[in-house]
Protein backbone atom coordinates (compact mmCIF):
# COMPACT_ATOMS: atom_id res chain seq x y z
CA UNK A 1 0.00 0.00 0.00
CA UNK A 2 2.86 2.43 0.79
CA UNK A 3 4.23 1.77 -2.49
CA UNK A 4 1.29 2.71 -4.10
CA UNK A 5 1.05 5.87 -2.30
CA UNK A 6 4.82 6.56 -3.19
CA UNK A 7 4.09 6.00 -7.10
CA UNK A 8 1.09 7.92 -6.66
CA UNK A 9 3.30 10.90 -4.79
CA UNK A 10 5.88 10.88 -7.50
CA UNK A 11 3.08 11.06 -10.59
CA UNK A 12 2.25 13.93 -9.03
CA UNK A 13 5.53 15.59 -8.78
CA UNK A 14 5.90 14.34 -13.00
CA UNK A 15 2.69 16.32 -12.98
CA UNK A 16 3.81 19.40 -11.77
CA UNK A 17 7.38 18.99 -14.10
CA UNK A 18 4.97 18.54 -17.18
CA UNK A 19 2.77 21.70 -15.43
CA UNK A 20 5.75 24.14 -15.35
CA UNK A 21 7.33 23.11 -18.59
CA UNK A 22 4.31 23.42 -21.04
CA UNK A 23 2.53 26.68 -21.07
CA UNK A 24 -0.99 25.63 -22.19
CA UNK A 25 -1.45 23.87 -18.99
CA UNK A 26 -2.57 25.02 -15.86
CA UNK A 27 -3.51 23.41 -12.85
CA UNK A 28 -5.44 25.86 -10.66
CA UNK A 29 -4.68 24.18 -6.83
CA UNK A 30 -2.65 21.43 -5.02
CA UNK A 31 -6.22 19.57 -4.93
CA UNK A 32 -6.37 19.10 -8.11
CA UNK A 33 -3.03 18.36 -8.92
CA UNK A 34 -3.36 15.64 -6.38
CA UNK A 35 -7.33 14.83 -8.18
CA UNK A 36 -5.79 14.92 -12.20
CA UNK A 37 -2.78 12.38 -11.22
CA UNK A 38 -5.38 10.35 -9.66
CA UNK A 39 -7.84 10.07 -12.70
CA UNK A 40 -5.39 9.96 -15.00
CA UNK A 41 -4.28 6.67 -13.30
CA UNK A 42 -7.70 5.23 -13.31
CA UNK A 43 -8.30 6.29 -16.88
CA UNK A 44 -4.94 4.31 -17.62
CA UNK A 45 -5.48 1.42 -15.74
CA UNK A 46 -9.39 0.71 -16.91
CA UNK A 47 -9.99 3.04 -19.73
CA UNK A 48 -6.35 3.14 -22.17
CA UNK A 49 -6.86 -0.66 -22.57
CA UNK A 50 -10.00 -0.74 -24.17
CA UNK A 51 -8.84 2.37 -26.60
CA UNK A 52 -5.69 0.63 -27.23
CA UNK A 53 -7.44 -2.87 -28.31
CA UNK A 54 -10.00 -1.05 -30.13
CA UNK A 55 -7.08 0.94 -32.38
CA UNK A 56 -5.24 -2.46 -32.67
CA UNK A 57 -5.16 -2.55 -36.73
CA UNK A 58 -3.96 0.95 -36.68
CA UNK A 59 -1.32 0.66 -33.94
CA UNK A 60 -0.23 -2.49 -35.60
CA UNK A 61 0.19 -0.06 -38.89
CA UNK A 62 1.97 2.34 -37.40
CA UNK A 63 4.37 0.12 -35.46
CA UNK A 64 2.77 1.13 -32.13
CA UNK A 65 3.37 4.96 -32.13
CA UNK A 66 -0.54 5.46 -32.31
CA UNK A 67 -0.41 4.56 -28.25
CA UNK A 68 1.64 8.02 -28.32
CA UNK A 69 -1.78 9.39 -29.88
CA UNK A 70 -3.99 7.16 -27.17
CA UNK A 71 -1.78 8.44 -24.08
CA UNK A 72 -2.33 11.94 -25.56
CA UNK A 73 -5.94 11.55 -25.57
CA UNK A 74 -5.99 9.92 -21.95
CA UNK A 75 -4.18 13.47 -20.54
CA UNK A 76 -6.80 15.24 -22.58
CA UNK A 77 -9.68 13.40 -20.95
CA UNK A 78 -8.19 13.59 -17.40
CA UNK A 79 -8.26 17.32 -17.97
CA UNK A 80 -11.83 17.72 -19.21
CA UNK A 81 -12.79 15.67 -16.33
CA UNK A 82 -11.08 17.51 -13.11
CA UNK A 83 -12.19 20.99 -13.01
CA UNK A 84 -8.92 22.73 -12.27
CA UNK A 85 -7.02 21.32 -14.77
CA UNK A 86 -7.03 22.63 -18.04
CA UNK A 87 -5.36 21.83 -21.28
CA UNK A 88 -5.30 24.24 -24.11
CA UNK A 89 -5.77 21.96 -27.06
CA UNK A 90 -4.79 18.07 -27.99
CA UNK A 91 -1.48 19.17 -29.58
CA UNK A 92 -0.57 20.11 -25.73
CA UNK A 93 -2.04 17.06 -24.07
CA UNK A 94 -0.33 14.82 -26.54
CA UNK A 95 3.44 16.51 -25.39
CA UNK A 96 2.30 16.92 -22.35
CA UNK A 97 1.52 13.31 -22.28
CA UNK A 98 4.90 12.32 -23.77
CA UNK A 99 6.77 14.34 -21.19
CA UNK A 100 4.77 13.03 -18.02
CA UNK A 101 5.51 9.35 -19.26
CA UNK A 102 8.82 10.34 -19.37
CA UNK A 103 9.52 11.81 -16.15
CA UNK A 104 6.99 9.17 -14.30
CA UNK A 105 9.27 6.36 -15.82
CA UNK A 106 12.38 8.38 -14.66
CA UNK A 107 10.93 9.31 -11.22
CA UNK A 108 9.78 5.81 -10.21
CA UNK A 109 13.04 3.98 -11.53
CA UNK A 110 15.27 6.46 -9.13
CA UNK A 111 12.62 6.33 -6.21
CA UNK A 112 11.49 2.74 -6.58
CA UNK A 113 13.96 0.08 -8.04
CA UNK A 114 12.65 -3.50 -8.69
CA UNK A 115 13.30 -5.39 -5.92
Amino acid sequence: MTRLVLRWILNCFALFFVMKLIPGIQIDHFQDLLIGTLILGLLNVFIRPVFVLLTLPVTMLTLGLFTLVINGFMFYLAAHLVHGFRVSGFGTAFVAALLYSIFSFILNMVFLPKK
